[in-house]
């Protein structure tokens, strides 16, 4: 067994056995930048992106509905990038959340954007290689959120590099366009420490998600690949593989692009010439967070064989407990890009006065399931079982319910309203778990699958489970509901709850879903 084992332990305990450095306090005045920083790099704006109606949220969480067949070009890619990890503006609000005294601040403004992070740090760097067949000079670029443009970082065609990174068997078209998503742990582990590594890989699976649905909904594919020569695309990158991981690549099917010629990449070391500045005058290391870089980076390039992920696959739901029907879901009839634009966390707003229909909980809960593959070189095994805690859902008792997805209904798991074991088990002030309509928990089989691919594999987990918490923020704010995701509770209170201990399934996160306090006190300025 590998380090990812003891961590995966380690975190489901930690509501009970706190995780080392448990004294440490953040120093909010040497935090990192929000983003990395390139001294000297030149670049270029990225053109805007009209979104083309019938692009909604329903073809984009139903891929299987429409073609794939269509091509990235610059306006789609500049699109999908600002509608996923652009800024897109900025919110003000009175609510529950700790952090409420610092953002009327203009220095730390709440800037939105369409994808979810966990303590709003978007940690995810997003790195263009460009071949031959891009609109730009070959090279490497990077993605500045703030700016909504490329900054140049290496001129040259480097593509066959990531192109034998990613090595045989790879997912995705044959292509010269590449986007490689990298994590700088510094950009959460100032504020998280050794919990970082777990929040992180769950910022990987949201921003992924938001582009599997953008592209969808136009008729594009985004098929990421998480299993690569990690080493070879740090030293490409000139990340140092201790502080920054290369956690994905997503190969471009291009307009007008051709298939790359044959023949192996130069052997001589490459690496980008404008390298990133750190802002933070001290920047500590976790032992915890360095050891799961270091086990999940190893054999990185091994990609599992297929079907090797079928022993790790969720257990059916018991036939034998009470069926719940459900009606029809709501339709998910926004455009991607409306609903991205919508989604927020609630932040303790939640009001039972007003509960949620059925059908929109069958819309929140059909969308979790279909946001439950992440693609790409993982196959198409389903990973996550989903698990329903009902408070004040029109013609649903209150109650814990298993989510059957082949029949879109619900399998009663235990009778009575769940708010007092909801609010007891919840670390935070900041919501109100019984005053919202509805609390979503997808689990993980996390042993078995690391047994199954191996330590790398604890980031395929929490990649599954970002993806679906971004699939339920993204449809929540499509029906008109709140939403709002966390990870501070009681694993183990949940796995005992629900009669887990014999499954192996591991509760990752809790999504809340509900209907919010009318007139709320907020202020929101669009700058896109």
């Amino acid at each position: 067994m590998g380090y990812a084992h003891e961590y995966a332990a380690a975190i489901l305990h930690r509501g009970r056995v706190p995780m080392d450095p448990a004294d440490y306090v953040p120093n909010w005045q040497d935090g990192p930048r929000k983003a990395k920083y390139h001294p000297g790099a030149d670049g270029f704006p990225l053109p805007d992106a009209p979104y083309p109606a019938g692009a909604t949220l329903d073809r984009g969480l139903r891929p299987e509905g429409g073609s794939r067949e269509r091509e990235f070009d610059l306006v789609t890619l500049s699109g999908m990038l600002r509608d996923s990890y652009g800024l897109t503006g900025r919110r003000l609000g009175v609510q529950a959340n700790t952090d409420l005294n610092a953002l009327p601040f203009y220095p730390l403004a709440n800037w939105s954007r369409g994808s979810a992070s966990g303590g709003g740090l978007y940690p995810v760097g997003i790195h263009w290689v460009s071949g031959p067949s891009g609109p730009v000079p070959s090279g490497v670029h990077y993605y500045s959120t703030r700016h909504h443009s490329m900054q140049r970082l290496l001129t040259g065609d480097v593509s066959g590099r990531v192109r034998e990174a990613l090595g045989q068997d790879a997912p995705g078209p044959e292509t010269d366009q590449y986007l490689v998503l990298t994590i700088k742990y510094w950009q959460n582990s100032f504020k998280y420490n050794s919990f970082s590594f777990h929040a992180v890989s769950m910022d990987l699976g949201a921003c992924v998600q938001t582009w599997r649905m953008w592209a969808a909904a136009r008729g594009l594919a985004v098929e990421p690949a998480l299993w690569f020569d990690e080493e070879r695309l740090a030293e490409l990158l000139g990340a140092d593989p201790e502080a920054e991981g290369v956690f994905a690549v997503v190969p471009l099917k291009w307009a007008g692009g051709q298939a790359p010629t044959a023949g192996r990449a130069a052997e001589a070391p490459v690496s980008v010439r404008r390298k990133d500045v750190e802002r933070s005058r001290t920047v500590l290391t976790f032992d915890a967070l360095l050891r799961m870089q270091a086990a999940t980076s190893a054999d990185a390039a091994a990609r599992p064989a297929p079907g090797a992920l079928a022993p790790a696959a969720a257990h059916p739901v018991d036939p034998a407990l009470v069926e719940v029907a459900l009606p029809a879901a709501r339709p998910l009839d926004a455009d991607v890009r409306t609903a991205l634009r919508a989604r927020r966390s609630s932040f303790g707003r939640f009001d039972a006065q007003q509960p949620v229909t059925a059908d929109q909980l069958a819309a929140c809960l059909a969308a979790a399931s279909a946001g439950s593959w992440i693609g790409g070189d993982t196959g198409d095994v389903r990973l996550t079982r989903l698990y329903a805690f009902v408070n004040h859902v029109e013609g649903v008792e209150p109650g814990s319910y298993a989510y059957d997805p082949e029949r879109r209904s619900l399998r009663r798991v235990k009778e009575g309203r769940p708010g007092e074991f909801l609010q007891r088990n919840y670390f935070l002030s900041n919501y109100n778990l019984e005053q919202a309509g509805a609390v979503l928990v997808p689990t993980v089989r996390t042993t078995a699958v690391l047994d199954a691919v191996g330590d790398r594999g604890y980031r395929l987990v929490n990649a599954t489970i970002g993806a679906v918490a971004q699939s339920v923020y993204t449809a929540a704010a499509a029906v008109g509901l709140g939403c709002g995701v966390a990870l501070g509770f009681d694993n183990i209170s949940y796995i005992e709850e629900l009669g887990l201990e014999g499954t192996g399934e591991a509760p990752l996160l809790i999504m809340m879903i509900g209907n919010e306090r009318p007139a709320p006190a907020d202020f929101r300025y669009e700058i896109a």
